[in-house]
């Protein structure tokens, strides 16, 4: 076991990796506590004990519980983490927050926005569709660029962020306002997207133990929601169209920069599990369609996500006909994120330890489609409690969810690459949200909406349940569709149906001779 990552190092293909694994799964159980190393003394081949040998038994099994405490992974001694990790993570989070900022830059504004560029609310909402589609185009670039390397992925989105938001900035000062030059700008914002969207599960891999894994996938993924908080929250504060984009733009350029200077890669692994040769893409293509569990998984997360964008994108016509402001519907949304950050930031280092991915998705699926249920009626109520308490229970069930399915998914289609399964679930989630929103856009009552009448009454006047211009049925369809996919990630795990499996990289991890890396072993 000691020449394991001499033993890997040469391995090139799945069945190379698969090997190690089931060398590893039938190592002896004796080798975790020396007992495999320790010659059989006379005394102990005879039956007999005396009180020497009692003794060092005693002392080896205080020793034994001793390092046991201070155990903080499986990783083996000779794995090291590294301080620069943070530098990348931190540049990553950055990016992630301001390609969802870009995404949502003119949601919370919509009837503003429509006013300013002279066209219909369709024509907003267009704006983070076309943002959604654009992950699907930019997808298997994303997956060749991460197999590369996470750094390069990075500095693809930087590019491509500073070219679309000076782009959108001109778009809006050319005279007053032209709609097609936004357009193309949101769309070079969109293909920067899934480089650093579909990244966290790569890098966290890359430089994380199976201790920080889950709070390091968490922590990037969800800074792409908390942009979208922020855009919710801050937009409508920011003055006019133009003055509005000017902001956004240079704090995307002020994320952007750092991002050629952070570390490619560790100078040594920090797990057993990275020793192991990652297949080649195809192949790795072909393991996720070969899992079934990969299915549920994929149809679920497309789902979930799909419906979060498109609720993000929509709170506003939401919530307009039934007399709320603009600026309540971007309070909804914030509560909606930052509920759901500071759910993930309790539920993730729980998750890091106990590895209960399955109980977690079966407990938070739930609550996520309840929650949608529960929204179509909240807007009737017209006070903010209704749409604030729900938002929060979907805030917090969905982005605590975020972070284990994304590293469930690498554990069920282990040893393939991390970054074919989450670039292609993500692609699935951006894909749906595109598909939610013209669908929900549809949906939506036809009548003409008075606007200045509306924010004359405000939500107290009352105007019934459905006012002119309502999303009722969107958000009936939005419910229904959430509670018929729900049953499937319940499946997950059950060996009947064929939806169970052995947890490969942890597995790997687990079964590494050794000391464990202590808190505090790092390098710089």
């Amino acid at each position: 076991m000691a020449d394991l990552t001499h033993t890997t190092s040469t391995g090139s293909t799945a069945k190379d990796a698969m090997k190690v694994q089931e060398e590893i799964t039938e190592a002896p159980a004796r080798a975790v506590d020396g007992s495999a190393h320790a010659p059989e003394s006379p005394a102990q081949r005879d039956g007999e004990t005396g009180e020497g040998v009692r003794d060092g038994g005693e002392a080896r099994e205080h020793a034994h519980r001793r390092w046991s405490h201070h155990r903080r992974t499986y990783s083996h001694a000779h794995f090291k983490v590294y301080k620069r990790r943070w530098f990348g993570l931190a540049q990553l989070v950055l990016l992630n927050i301001v390609v969802s900022w870009d995404w949502l830059t003119f949601a919370p504004v919509s009837t503003t926005s429509a006013e300013y560029f002279g066209v219909s609310e369709t024509a907003v909402n267009w704006l983070s569709t076309a943002f959604l589609f654009s992950f699907i185009v930019a997808s298997p670039v994303t997956i060749w660029t991460l197999n590369r390397s996470p750094k390069e992925s990075i500095m693809w989105a930087s590019v491509l962020l500073l070219l679309g938001n000076w782009i959108r900035y001109a778009g809006t000062k050319a005279q007053g306002g032209i709609y097609g030059v936004v357009m193309f700008g949101q769309v070079l914002t969109g293909l920067a997207q899934p480089f650093v969207l579909a990244a966290p599960t790569r890098y966290s891999d890359l430089w994380f133990t199976e201790a920080g894994r889950v709070s390091a996938t968490a922590i990037a993924s969800l800074a792409n929601p908390f942009g979208g908080a922020l855009a919710q929250l801050v937009n409508p504060f920011l003055g006019s169209i133009p003055s509005m984009v000017l902001y956004v733009s240079i704090i995307s350029t002020v994320a952007s920069l750092p991002s050629f200077f952070i570390p490619a890669h560790p100078p040594t692994p920090p797990t057993a599990s990275s020793t192991l040769p990652k297949i080649a893409l195809l192949p790795s293509v072909r393991a996720c369609l070969r899992s079934p569990p990969f299915y549920i998984l994929l149809l679920t997360f497309s789902v979930y996500v799909g419906f979060f964008n498109a609720f993000s994108s929509l709170i506003n016509q939401i919530l307009y006909p039934y007399g709320y402001s603009e600026d309540e519907a971007g309070i909804c949304g914030a509560v909606l994120i930052i509920v759901g950050l500071v759910g993930a930031a309790i539920s993730s280092p729980v998750l890091d330890r106990t590895h209960a991915y399955l109980l977690g998705i079966k407990v938070l699926c739930p609550l996520v489609a309840v929650a949608y249920l529960g929204m179509i009626w909240a807007p009737q109520t017209r006070g903010l409690v209704g749409p604030y308490v729900l938002a929060a229970v979907e805030g917090a069930a969905s982005f605590s969810l975020l972070p284990i399915a994304l590293e469930y998914l690498v554990e069920i289609t282990f040893p393939a690459s991390p970054e074919v399964s989450s670039t292609i679930c993500w692609a699935g989630g951006q894909l749906l949200g595109g598909i939610f929103i013209v669908v929900m856009n549809a949906l939506k009552d036809q009548q003409p909406v008075d606007l200045a009448k509306v924010r004359e009454m405000g939500r107290e006047q009352g105007g019934g349940d459905r006012p002119p211009g309502n999303m009722y049925r969107a958000l009936v369809f939005e419910a229904a569709v959430a509670m018929a996919v729900l049953p499937l990630p319940m499946m997950l795990g059950i060996k009947r149906f064929g939806l169970s499996h052995w947890e490969g990289r942890l597995k790997v991890d687990e079964h590494r001779e050794g000391n464990g890396v202590l808190a505090g072993e790092e390098a710089n």
